[in-house]
């Protein structure tokens, strides 16, 4: 069974990373590219520490900018072109990987006839859960916009993350009111604390970081769409015909 379970995440991550690489070099690379000529400018002007804000007690720095290096030392990244399609492609394909086998682990606890349609609507719950909520207090940055501290964002992400998983299975997969009166709760708490403050500005014109934060999103969600569709396909063909013919 675990051999099944493994073969459909595999399957379904390595095909759905590759797939979203595509639609990336079409959507959010240009954009990126963009923003890192106007963080290179910046860059040559001041600290990537960019200052202390006394109003919130924490430090903003410029995103996608060695927030945990010192001043001036260098950092490697991928050339780009080959190089960097590739280590996009390989991130994209490891998350592809993660997050199919978190879906087929829901199947498989679920317990209920699943194939890609069934697959497509869990794909669309995970794009609310780990893209839409979490975007909503800590939107996608481009290169060279403002940003909280990495840890606050990380913790405030994995709180927003949880909490809207739990109320979405309370609130779908349960049918007793009350539970489904605490999911709403669930999925609303982490914005009615509030995500880590970061004022606004850094190198990037506003109007490409509302470009990228779109493109993200809509990438966000073609990419557990096609998870969905994959993941369900796969659970299907590797474990459910697979234990009816055995």
């Amino acid at each position: 069974m675990i051999g099944r379970l493994l073969t459909a995440a595999l399957l379904s991550g390595v095909l759905a990373g590759v797939l979203i690489s595509v639609v990336h070099e079409f959507t959010t690379t240009p954009i990126i590219l963009q923003a890192e000529q106007y963080e290179a400018r910046g860059a040559s002007d001041q600290a990537v520490l960019m200052r202390s804000d006394e109003i919130s007690g924490g430090r903003f720095y410029l995103a996608h900018d060695g927030e945990d290096h010192a001043e001036g030392e260098e950092t490697w990244a991928p050339e780009n072109g080959l190089e960097r399609t590739f280590f996009t492609t390989l991130s994209n394909v490891i998350t592809g990987v993660a997050y199919a086998a978190l879906l087929v682990a829901a199947f498989y606890m679920r317990g209920q006839k699943m194939d890609g349609r069934t697959g497509v609507l869990w794909g669309v719950a995970g794009f609310v859960v780990f893209a839409l909520a979490p975007g909503m207090g800590l939107p996608p940055e481009v290169p060279g916009a403002m940003a909280a501290e990495v840890s606050a964002r990380q913790t405030w992400w994995i709180f927003a993350a949880a909490s809207t998983a739990a109320g979405l299975w309370l609130l779908f997969l349960t049918r007793h009111a009350v539970f489904n009166a605490v999911g709403v709760l669930l999925i609303a708490l982490p914005h009615l604390v509030g995500a880590p403050f970061a004022p606004l500005g850094g190198n990037v014109p506003p109007e490409l970081s509302a470009h990228f934060v779109a493109a993200s999103l809509a990438t966000a969600l073609v990419f557990w769409a096609m998870l969905g569709w994959l993941a369900g396909a796969s659970y299907e063909r590797f474990v459910l015909r697979t234990e009816t013919d055995g």
